[in-house]
């Protein structure tokens, strides 16, 4: 345990100097890139101390002057030449190369420089001469000082080498003058050092502040665009990326952006808690990024929804790719010991073909999504134009829908459902009727699941019932009635509360209530359902299963729920499948109510044989086109009214 600490504090010490290391690079970089800016300066300091030699040679006449003068200006003429030649911003140039050819130069020109001054004083010119060289060469000492601060070196350098030739000669002439000369430059060495070492912390210490704001704000700019949770791209990283390659894309480029909903996610949260669900997202994360095509960004668009945007080749390629999702994002997943089954609705969307802009094809993307999970979820819909019409539909039915509930242009019909053994009615069914005073008649299936999508199904569902509920207490005692739940519905706040109100202003026997539901209610929300049910039923209100057998059936539901009445769908009464397997189920399911002591609906009778079809296998009631279809109140009560008085003639033979 204690090598294993030693070791990590080891990696640690090395991954700080190696970052340390980094930075220095970088900040010696940049210091000697300030020895190559501005060249001007450069070239008029070379040019000074030429014309300061020449003119010392012409007034001396002194030969080695010109010598030294003609050195001198090779020398400044090369520098120029490597400054301009050479630039730190060329990255295949190294910092070493980048110096190296600097510090040649720089202590070139500083030597003969100082060395021409020596030359004045040793060869006795006159003061005029001396005094020019020596200001000219002590000058450009200080001054470069300051110039080439970033690198020290090179600066104390160049200034010791002006200095050191012009200190000797004082030396070598002796005069009071000169030694003093002397005492002058060996204090001004020192005194520069320190300047100069001051500059260059300044300009280091600035540098590497900059240099760590910089990497600080990278990071942070890569934080806010990074789902902490799965570590792909977010909301703003997808937006960063897709704007990007907007800008470099070409004309005939194909980009693909597949809108990626987990089905059935809250569940997840909701069951197993929130870590759990985060491990879940981390997976699919994981999975997605291993079917992604190079080129493509994978971000997590918020809550259980993901993004893959990338390039295609064209519209085959993106269902080939929208396959791989499935078939990846679905395999067994495992997760702290659980087995869960993750399902996955996709909506895909082209540009240029669907979208010419980033705003465009994601809406459309999220419309393609939409229309997968209508259509039932786990699967693929692509974008096209006919969706934007439904769409256009939909908003109208739900801005409508809202009105009709307002205006009073909704009806209830009623179908009854008839006791196949006496041929009477047992119960009615409730179903709205909508009547548009300019598109007529709207079918249910038009605005039914616009309502459910919409959360208008609330208020609907709880008109629906109040209406069925004031018409059956106009009815005989032993007529019921039964309304359609959907699931949102019943998820509502205050679900149950809705259904009593209903009873209590119709003054209506909760007994001759009765809901029905699907199973897919339970698949859903099993939780939800469980109370709504089980306080409704301890009030008595009757509850029966709807559409057995077209959906996630199972004999759980039944066992766990006060169900009275189970209702075949009529897919196997009337549907073109109806055979010898479906009679079979047919009296499967009617033998399981007779045992459990519940009614056994038929729905979908249409005619006589399917009468004595459904009653030979065990049905107690029927319900379907033959009987009736679904009538309006008045019409319902005149049924009923009928059939009592067709009752009196036979009790008075009796």
């Amino acid at each position: 345990m204690g090598s294993s600490a030693t070791i990590n504090a080891i990696k640690r010490r090395l991954s700080v100097r190696s970052s340390q290391d980094t930075l220095s690079a970088r900040v010696r970089r940049t210091l000697v890139s300030t020895l190559y800016t501005q060249p001007a300066s450069l070239a008029i300091g070379a040019f000074n101390g030429v014309a300061s030699t020449a003119i010392a040679a012409w007034v001396s006449g002194e030969h080695i002057l010109y010598t030294g003068c003609i050195l001198l200006t090779v020398i400044a003429m090369a520098r120029v030449v490597a400054s301009l030649g050479l630039s730190p911003d060329q990255t295949h140039t190294s910092t070493q190369k980048l110096e190296l050819v600097y510090e040649v130069g720089a202590f070139s020109y500083a030597f003969v420089l100082g060395g021409i001054a020596a030359l004045t004083i040793a060869l006795q010119t006159t003061a005029s001469v001396e005094v020019l060289m020596i200001a000219n060469a002590t000058c450009y000492g200080v001054g470069i000082c300051a110039r080439n601060a970033g690198r020290p070196t090179i600066a104390m350098g160049q200034l010791c080498l002006v200095c050191f030739p012009i200190m000797a000669a004082a030396l070598y002439i002796g005069s009071l003058a000169l030694l003093a000369l002397f005492v002058n430059m060996l204090l001004l060495i020192p005194a520069m050092a320190s300047i100069t070492l001051n500059v260059f912390k300044v300009l280091r210490d600035s540098i590497a502040s900059a240099e760590t704001s910089a990497r600080m704000a990278d990071k942070m700019q890569i934080l806010a665009r990074t789902d902490v949770v799965t570590g792909l791209a977010n909301r703003a990283g997808l937006n960063h990326v897709m704007v990007e390659s907007m800008m470099g894309l070409k004309g005939d480029q194909q980009m693909a952006l597949i809108w990626i909903d987990l089905d059935r996610f809250k569940e997840v949260n909701d069951l197993l808690g929130h870590p759990i669900g985060d491990k879940v997202l981390a997976e699919v994360a994981n999975r997605l990024r291993e079917v992604a095509p190079e080129g493509a960004t994978v971000a997590r668009f918020g809550g259980d929804e993901f993004v893959l945007y990338g390039p295609v080749e064209d519209r085959r390629e993106a269902e080939r790719l929208a396959s791989e999702i499935h078939i990846e994002v679905m395999r067994p997943l495992r997760v702290d010991g659980r087995s869960l089954d993750v399902r996955v609705s996709l909506g895909v969307a082209l540009m240029p073909d669907d979208a010419k802009d980033i705003d465009t094809l994601m809406q459309r993307s999220d419309l393609a999504l939409y229309h997968a999970k209508v259509a039932g979820r786990s699967q693929t819909s692509f974008f096209n134009p006919n969706m934007t019409r439904d769409l256009v539909r939909r908003r109208e039915i739900e801005d409508e829908l809202r009105s009709a509930i307002m205006r009073d242009e909704l009806s209830i019909y009623f179908q009854p459902i008839i006791h196949l053994e006496t041929g009477k009615i047992h119960t009615f069914e409730a179903l709205v009727r909508w009547f548009h005073p300019e598109k007529g008649e709207l079918r249910p299936d038009e605005f039914i699941p616009v309502a459910e999508e919409t959360g208008v199904i609330v208020t609907l569902g709880n008109w629906i019932t109040a209406q069925a509920a004031k018409a059956c207490a106009q009815w005989p005692e032993h007529v019921s009635v039964a309304v359609n739940l959907s699931p949102m519905q019943i998820r509502a706040p205050g679900a149950a509360l809705g259904i009593i109100n209903a009873l209590r202003e119709a003054n209506l026997d909760p007994h001759r209530l009765e809901l029905e539901v699907t199973e897919s209610l339970f698949v859903d929300d099993n939780h939800a359902t469980a109370a709504f049910i089980e306080e409704l039923s301890s009030r008595g209100v009757r509850f029966a299963l709807d559409d057995f057998g077209t959906g996630y059936s199972s004999l759980g539901y039944i066992n766990s729920f006060p169900f009275s009445k189970i209702k075949v769908d009529r897919s196997f009464v009337s549907g073109p499948n109806v055979g010898k397997k479906t009679d079979a189920i047919i009296r499967a399911v009617a033998e399981l109510g007779s045992q459990l002591d519940m009614d056994i609906v038929a729905e979908g009778i249409e005619t006589i044989d399917q009468v004595h079809a459904v009653r030979e296998a065990g049905c107690t009631l029927g319900q379907g086109y033959y009987f009736s279809r679904a009538v309006p109140d008045y019409l319902a009560a005149m049924l009923l009214t009928q059939e009592s008085d067709d009752d009196k003639p036979a009790r008075a033979q009796a």
